[in-house]
């Protein structure tokens, strides 16, 4: 699993019956909701989660809004519109990630091994187990495990900002390959950890192999599998190993993501700039070569395809110079402009989160 895991939003579907919540949510207008139009990444988090309606991928783009615009405030109206007014209803667990056969799981585990510096080098779930540069420090403190997790949220700008969560975990006292972490005050989340496999012996090919399942007031049944390891760069003379790990609980690792570890610096503006740029002529090139098939086809259209593409040309750029121009004018600037473009009244901000509360979790 990754090991700061983001819990994806609910969307309610449309034989919801949300006026038992109208009363609630009316309170909340006052508070968390009064917060949350007032604060601009929040805002901006509204405005980013309406992009994702009707997708394909829609449960997906709304845990990137998440990740891009969480903060405290977002925080807060989650719990209390999740949690303490129950205005969503509970995902069910759907079998996708079934507790796995304990004869599966390593028959011995000392936590004070997992001390020190680890890095998840390969994540199964696409969602919550492939970002960049995730460096976690565990130790261990009144029997417990104690993680001290960071990992890296792209940006659409090219650039990225950094996260970090602390988690502590309880062993099973009849099977040590079993973590627990319970207890939680946010959404009560909780989460378990299973050991399938691992190698201790302070090497540069040390590795444990978690597969975790969890569930919160919004959802029962998410889960993963990561390979945490001593090195930034899974070791290939593991890869063995990990594929019998992945087979026993029921998994291919061949589909597991592999993770950038560098950890470099975030490039300048000028950098994410030309990026880009680079990106948008790529684009420019590939549409030309479309063009220039179409033309092959049917010379016939080559006055109308030749305006096509210069309309394309002149649109390509325009767009470029747009997203030049708003990055430049930087983000605070940009979310107080979408803060001032929402003008909602309180019946449109309840039905806008009644459709798509941003319900997740960082690890």
């Amino acid at each position: 699993m990754q090991v700061s895991l983001p819990m994806p939003p609910l969307s309610y579907s449309s034989d919801t019956d949300i006026s038992v919540c109208l009363v609630p949510l009316v309170e909340l207008w006052r508070v968390e909701l009064a917060k949350c139009l007032a604060n601009p990444s929040c805002a901006a988090n509204i405005a980013c989660l309406q992009t994702c309606n009707n997708r394909p991928d829609e449960t997906e783009c709304q845990i990137k809004c998440g990740d891009v615009f969480e903060n405290k405030v977002v925080d807060e109206f989650n719990e209390c519109a999740v949690s303490r007014k129950k205005c969503v209803p509970k995902k069910s667990d759907v079998g996708e990630f079934p507790v796995p056969n304990p004869d599966v799981l390593v028959k011995s585990f000392n936590i004070a091994d997992f001390s020190g510096k680890w890095f998840i080098t390969s994540g199964l779930n696409p969602t919550f187990d492939a970002f960049d540069c995730q460096l976690h420090e565990f130790h261990t403190e009144s029997n417990k495990l104690v993680g001290n997790i960071t990992w890296r949220i792209p940006t659409p700008d090219g650039g990225f900002l950094t996260r970090s969560a602390v988690q502590r975990f309880v062993q099973d006292p009849s099977n040590p390959g079993i973590l627990y972490n319970h207890d939680n005050e946010y959404l009560n989340y909780q989460d378990d950890w299973y050991v399938v496999s691992s190698q201790i012996e302070n090497k540069p090919d040390d590795y444990i192999f978690i597969y975790y399942r969890g569930r919160n007031d919004a959802w029962d049944g998410y889960g993963g599998a990561v390979v945490y390891t001593r090195s930034a760069v899974l070791p290939e003379s593991i890869i063995p190993e990990l594929d019998r790990a992945a087979k026993s609980v029921g998994r291919d690792f061949s589909k597991f993501i592999r993770t950038d570890n560098t950890c470099g610096p975030e490039p300048s503006i000028v950098e994410r700039l030309e990026k880009k740029v680079e990106e948008g002529e790529k684009t420019i090139v590939r549409e030309v070569e479309e063009l220039e098939e179409e033309v092959e086809k049917d010379l016939e259209k080559v006055g109308k395809t030749e305006m096509t593409l210069l309309q394309r040309l002149a649109e390509g750029f325009k767009v470029f110079q747009e997203d030049e121009e708003n990055f430049l004018r930087g983000l605070s600037k940009e979310e107080m402009e979408i803060l001032d473009s929402l003008k909602l009244e309180a019946e449109e901000v309840e039905e806008l989160f009644g459709r798509a509360l941003p319900l997740r979790k960082l690890r």
